[in-house]
């Protein structure tokens, strides 16, 4: 599944830094929310 610019992100869930879950969705109607996602396997960090 692909999404354009501009287009609404599909509702996902993912686990925090502290293994908690987090589902888009708990965001909604918050003015923005920006998820960046680290790569750590295959890293020195």
């Amino acid at each position: 599944m692909s999404i354009q610019v501009g287009q609404t992100a599909p509702d996902f869930t993912l686990k925090t830094n502290k293994m908690q879950d987090f589902a888009l969705g708990e965001a909604k109607g918050k003015k923005n929310t920006v998820i960046l996602f680290v790569p750590f396997a295959f890293t020195s960090g």
